[in-house]
């Protein structure tokens, strides 16, 4: 690989993780002054609204021909779809049912399912020094977040569902694109519409449960309803950066360095919304999971790091993960 290459590369993959900080973390603080400063708890009618509006964008740039024709079978669709409805629902019951420090912990145990998905389907293989910092940024973020920690059965199981279903969904965007050669926005194309109506056709029942609110009952006000559409507009950039990050790396990577949002995320909340719980374990946790990043940054790069031992699609050798600009040089990614 050429130097000019080398750095074009480096420079897409750092505006991509930008571009999915900024979007994650933009969105998170918006929907915590919409939930908690003007009531609006329908989290799953509100993801339904995120996808309707993707949707929208999608139709735009398809008929101003930035979407070219693609081809998703009908199958891989539905499996992608299932997925990611079961991660989003799983993951508002798990929160319901479960203490905040199970449900972070339940949150962290991604990284080692997107890892075991990884092993077993792609025949990926971890060099020791992966391994440890991987489990390095998890020691961090648990040390940041989970206090309380209390489990009750039917919380394990709606854990459980949501862990294994979101990491489902993110191996299928990264095999989806490979499979069919498929672009950030090709793919969303493909999958927005059929999310977005499918959570809008579940989404004000669940939220209904989970909340014993109704969606059509709320107080809608001017600043309510502006922040519901910046949301929705944030989140436009936010499915968008989760394709092409997803697709330009891995599952596991996106996860592990992801993590760098939650340390944001806590960081700005302090911020904007006051020191209460900024302690020096909290502290101490941080800095921990950002060295963790940066370790797993370098030892995957290196030569073994993280490997493909195997291709079953299409027979080549050994392969180490690079993670490629173009969405056709997908069988090398980290």
């Amino acid at each position: 690989m050429s130097s000019t290459k080398a750095d074009k590369k480096a420079s897409g993959d750092a505006a991509s993780w930008l571009f999915n900080v900024v979007t994650s973390v933009g969105i998170i603080l918006v929907n915590k002054a919409l939930m908690a400063t003007y009531g609006y708890s329908f989290a799953t009618t509100l993801t339904g609204l995120h996808f309707a509006t993707t949707t929208l964008l999608t139709v735009v740039l398809r008929w101003l021909g930035y979407i070219q024709p693609s081809h998703l079978p009908l199958p891989d669709l539905l499996k992608f779809v299932l997925f990611a409805n079961f991660s989003i629902v799983g993951m508002n019951v798990s929160l319901m049912w479960n203490s905040v420090g199970f449900y972070q912990i339940a949150k962290l145990s991604m990284i080692p399912v997107s890892c075991f998905l990884e092993v077993v389907l792609d025949k990926v293989r971890y060099s020791r020094d992966t391994k440890l910092s991987i489990l390095v940024v998890l020691l961090g973020v648990a040390v940041c977040t989970v206090t309380d920690v209390s489990v009750n059965a039917k919380g394990f199981v709606a854990a459980i569902i949501a862990v294994w279903s979101t990491a489902l969904q993110q191996y299928y965007v990264h095999y989806l694109q490979r499979r069919y050669s498929l672009g950030s926005f090709n793919l969303l194309g493909h999958t927005a519409p059929a999310q977005a109506a499918s959570l809008l056709v579940v989404g004000p029942f669940l939220d209904y449960w989970l909340t014993n609110n109704r969606v059509d009952a709320y107080a809608y006000t001017f600043t309510s309803t502006l922040f519901i559409v910046l949301s929705c507009s944030i989140a436009v950039g936010t499915n968008l950066s989760q394709f092409i990050c997803i697709g330009r790396f891995t599952a596991v990577s996106f996860q592990v360095l992801g993590h760098m949002k939650t340390i944001l995320v806590l960081i700005l909340g302090f911020i904007l919304f006051g020191k209460e719980g900024l302690n020096l374990h909290v502290v101490v946790g941080m800095i921990i999971a950002v060295a963790g990043m940066i370790w797993y940054g370098n030892a995957s790069s290196k030569p073994g790091g993280k490997e493909r031992c195997s291709l079953s699609m299409n027979g080549n050798k050994s392969q180490k993960h690079d993670g490629l600009p173009e969405s056709t040089e997908v069988d090398d990614k980290v």
